[in-house]
């Protein structure tokens, strides 16, 4: 549902699930909540998983649920990871709200903290404490991305759900719900660019969708693709075949002028070229070194190397793998 009021909102803002009953994903996890929340036995949460899954939107819709309007803001204290997150937030802010009573009203507070996963060793040391002793007035909720940041004192004190990636069929219906409601103008292979670009990230979809729409109007496959600066399956079928098919030095220059024309990362190139390898018939032991070289390209990648140099060990190990099944045939 749109929210009333929100022409120049973003449009995951815009479109942000209000109560439990309108998120998409995770009925499982969504039907539990709902039960502990009926029969008022709300444990502390630890909700984890990748970004744009529903995590903070289904611990707001709880939060709305339990809380009319007017003590919203005397009952939920939610902190991001743009907060500061030391030691000092939970000795400070976090321990003096879980700390005061509620008067005259009964129920617990509830303390969010979003993106948990970047506090500080020390500061979840001392929320542990601060869980344990203020449990009977107040609830925690942590939110992150990676589980193994948090420490395992903390995950044994919470109720664990993890919020997987979206699929192709849920994420289609919202994001025609949305579509809909904004008149946008999307074609087939636009839609099926949209859930392949975001891999299960709804936030993503949404800020595709919304910036696409806005420098073209209509959003194709094409746009899509352009507006993200991701490569089209034409650019990659064509660096492939320039990889596979001419000289060293003629594919260099070829992909480095592609590379500046259309603005392409060699990362996503990589992550592309990867899934075509696995669709080409090569031999199992030619696959298996270009694979291992791949991965070697990729983290040197992430180490922040030369996008120049690794370009020239991709092609490298391309027109080896070529001069092998050359050899065996």
């Amino acid at each position: 549902m749109a929210r009333a009021g929100g022409g120049n909102l973003p449009w995951v803002e815009k479109y942000r699930p209000q109560a439990l009953s309108e998120l998409v994903s995770h009925r499982e996890i969504l039907s539990t909540v709902q039960r502990f929340i009926s029969e008022d036995r709300l444990p502390h949460l630890l909700l984890y998983g990748p970004p744009g899954t529903g995590k903070t939107s289904t611990i707001l819709a709880c939060a709305k649920q339990l809380y009319r309007e007017r003590e919203f803001g005397s009952m939920v204290l939610e902190l991001n990871a743009s907060d500061d997150r030391g030691i000092d937030i939970v000795r400070g802010p976090i321990l003096s709200f879980a700390s005061t009573r509620t008067i005259f009203k009964k129920g617990f507070k509830l303390v969010i903290l979003d993106e948990a996963d970047a506090m500080t060793q020390d500061a979840q040391n001392a929320l542990r404490r601060v869980i344990e002793k203020f449990t009977e007035n107040t609830r925690f909720c942590l939110i992150c991305n990676y589980l193994s940041k948090i420490i395992p004192a903390l995950q044994s004190r919470c109720t664990r759900f993890r919020f997987g990636p979206l699929t192709p069929e849920l994420m289609v219906p919202r994001l025609q719900h949305v579509i809909q409601e904004e008149g946008v103008d999307v074609t087939e292979d636009g839609m099926k660019a949209l859930v392949t670009l975001s891999s299960g990230d709804m936030r993503r979809a949404l800020n595709i969708l919304q910036s696409t729409t806005m420098a073209f109007g209509k959003v194709t496959g094409e746009n899509v693709y352009t507006c993200t600066g991701h490569p089209l399956e034409s650019d990659i079928a064509n660096i492939l075949d320039w990889m596979l098919n001419q000289d060293f030095s003629t594919a260099y220059h070829r992909i480095m002028e592609l590379k500046t024309l259309k603005g392409l990362a060699l990362q996503d190139i990589l992550t592309e070229i990867h899934l075509f390898v696995h669709r080409v018939d090569f031999p199992p032991s030619v696959r298996i070194q270009l694979l291992i070289k791949m991965a070697d390209i990729e983290y040197r990648l992430a180490a922040g190397t030369s996008e120049k140099i690794q370009l020239s060990s991709l092609i490298a190990a391309f027109q080896c793998t070529r001069d092998l099944i050359v050899a065996e045939a």
